[in-house]
Order: structure tokens, then C-alpha cells, then sequence
């Protein structure tokens, strides 16, 4: 701030991200006049950047599991596999006009001020989401320095990586998931144990036979194997059914 009483009017620069740093706006340093935003706001955006796709990719695995599962009174098969309950907060995310689609409207606003054509479709979600977190982090010193929405933007990046770390570690509280019996046969039959998973995992272990599935193509045959072994146990109680009658 100056001291020089005859500009006691003057209002001193502040940081365009000022909730970045508390409730109110706070004041450039002189080396920062010129600047929109202050360093320290800038470098905390660049972190939350840098940790978006990570997240992504956790959410994604949760709902991929979440998709997996079987509804409650979707077929006649009889299966009891519990599903992994739906979060529609983070299916939204993870869908077309979560993640990727507040990114890119970033990515838009920011091309369209330097001048340059907006970017292509990049794909699905899960291929668009780090190309469009490369693009904020390169240009985002641009923006901090020159382009006069960036406190909008930075807090509009502050809020979606609340959004995604407040589900994330929520999805980690409540610990395992019941998701049906281990279908692997053996001699006597199916091994029957109960299986549980990580809402953030595709990796599931059988604590009693050993077996193990790793990938999300492993949990849909999972879910495939588990299927069958219901219907095979609803088709031999309707033939004793038969039987007795």
C-alpha cells in the first residue's frame, strides 16, 4: 500500500481470485502490479489442475461400477448380487456434461480471447478431460497475467475440484461393498464365499479359493459368472419343484 497521504484514495490493485485466499480480496505486491491474479492463487490452481485427471479417473472407476451392477428387480434370474448403489452426483461428473464439458468451456472462453480456433470434439470424457487440463496449464500464466474473467475461472476450478475430491474421499469412508458369492466352481461346486470391492476399484480377491479379478473386463465376466450360477440354482429349484409336485 503507499503511504504517501495524498493517495489515501488510491485503490491499490487486488488479486481477481481473491475467495482463493479468504473471504476477501487481497492486494497485489508490487512485483505482481501488472498482474491479475497473485502467484500464490495461481500456483494453487495449478495444482488443482494437475490433480483433475486423477480424480476423473477415480470417479470413472466408481461408476463403471456403478453401471456394472444389477438393478433391483431388473430381470427374473433370481440373482441377489447387491449392486453397487448409483450416485447420480457422480455419474454427472463423469457423463458428457460433467468433467470434460465445464473444462472445455474454459478452454473455449480462453481460445476465443487469444484469437484462436476452438478445439476440436477430443472424444469421450475419460480422452478429453487431460487434453483439456494440459491446455488450462500451459496458458494459464497467460490468464493470470492478461485475460480479465480468470478470477471466474479460477473459482469455477476451484469448486469442480471440490466437487470431485468431496465425493472421492467420501466414496473411500464407507469402506468395502458387498457385491454377491464368488462364482468359481471346484469340486463340490461354486466356492459360494462372499466377495466384497472398493467403490474405487475394479479389484476383487476371494479370500477363500484365491481368486481374483483386476481389471473392469475381469468384473464383467464376474458379473457374467455370477448371473449364471443364479440362474442354474433357480433352474434346479424349479426341477425339484417339479419333482415333489
Amino acid at each position: 500500500m503507499p503511504d504517501d497521504p495524498a493517495l489515501s484514495e488510491y485503490n491499490w490493485p487486488t488479486c481477481a481470485a481473491g475467495p482463493e485466499a479468504g473471504p476477501r480480496s487481497h492486494q497485489l505486491w508490487t512485483d505482481e502490479l501488472g498482474r491479475l491474479v497473485c502467484r500464490p492463487c495461481e500456483d494453487r490452481t495449478a495444482a488443482r489442475l494437475a490433480e483433475l485427471p486423477a480424480l476423473f479417473r477415480q470417479l470413472n472407476t466408481t461408476a463403471a461400477l456403478m453401471r456394472g451392477a444389477r438393478r433391483p428387480g431388473g430381470g427374473s434370474s433370481g440373482s441377489k448380487t447387491p449392486p453397487i448403489p448409483p450416485r447420480l452426483e457422480v455419474l454427472a461428473l463423469v457423463g458428457p456434461g460433467g468433467i470434460a464439458a465445464r473444462l472445455r468451456d474454459i478452454e473455449d472462453s480462453w481460445r476465443k480471447a487469444l484469437g484462436w480456433t476452438v478445439a476440436p470434439w477430443r472424444g469421450s470424457p475419460a480422452q478429453a478431460v487431460p487434453q483439456h487440463v494440459t491446455f488450462l496449464a500451459n496458458n494459464l500464466p497467460w490468464a493470470c497475467d492478461a485475460y480479465e474473467s480468470v478470477g471466474q475461472d479460477i473459482d469455477d476450478l476451484r469448486r469442480l475440484h471440490a466437487e470431485c475430491t468431496a465425493i472421492v474421499n467420501d466414496e473411500r469412508k464407507p469402506g468395502r461393498v458387498q457385491i454377491g458369492a464368488c462364482p468359481v466352481r471346484g469340486e463340490g461346486g461354486p466356492c459360494g464365499q462372499p466377495l466384497t470391492a472398493r467403490a474405487d476399484s475394479h479389484r476383487v480377491h476371494c479370500s477363500a479359493c484365491g481368486s481374483r479379478w483386476e481389471t473392469l473386463g475381469e468384473w464383467r465376466e464376474l458379473r457374467a459368472a455370477q448371473e449364471r450360477v443364479a440362474e442354474e440354482a433357480v433352474r434346479q429349484r424349479q426341477e425339484q419343484d417339479g419333482v415333489a409336485a
